[in-house]
């Protein structure tokens, strides 16, 4: 199902048969080193991981992350949406693309999209984001989204300790 359209990108929710794109996705160098590791190592895992993750949060809340594909050949490039995580008050957005779709604004369409989502559709006050704190490319990527930063938190316990960004929706 197409949750939105930009000008070059689809965004859709995902489903079981995105397991090998989700496979190699979760498995990229850079997914597990900002992102982290989701013990995904096969199609069955990958499955899993979409039924109990993704897919669920779309059925539960209508909304979650969503596959970002191309324009018109809807080649899937990565993952774009919002997230509502037990451990955080606000939803956040959240975003990864495979290596070679990077650097050529698809992550800041995608999330643009998502952001106005979010405010327009959802009517959400605040919208926050988190990134590890070597990752300046995602920081720069929010900032120019409108998102600043606020400070540094762990999601749990054991966790490094992430950057935070806010968003304050003015629509709302």
């Amino acid at each position: 199902m197409i949750v939105l359209e930009t000008n070059r990108l689809v965004l859709r929710r995902l489903d079981t048969g995105d397991a090998a794109f989700t496979l190699r996705l979760v498995n990229e160098p850079s997914w597990l080193q900002y992102i982290g590791d989701k013990g995904v190592r096969s199609l069955e895992e990958a499955e899993n991981y979409l039924l109990t993750g993704p897919i669920d949060m779309n059925e539960r809340l209508g909304f979650g992350m969503w596959m970002v594909e191309l324009k018109p050949s809807r080649k899937p490039i990565g993952f774009c949406g919002l997230i509502k995580r037990e451990t955080l008050d606000d939803v956040d957005i959240g975003f990864a693309l495979l290596p070679e779709y990077c650097q050529k604004g698809y992550a800041f369409e995608a999330a643009s999209a998502t952001l106005d989502y979010a405010k327009t559709q959802l009517n959400l006050p605040r919208i926050v984001a988190i990134t590890s704190q070597d990752n300046a490319v995602s920081g720069k990527l929010l900032e120019k989204l409108g998102f600043r930063y606020e400070r540094l938190l762990q999601l749990s316990p054991d966790d490094e300790e992430l950057k935070f960004f806010v968003y304050e929706n003015s629509h709302s």
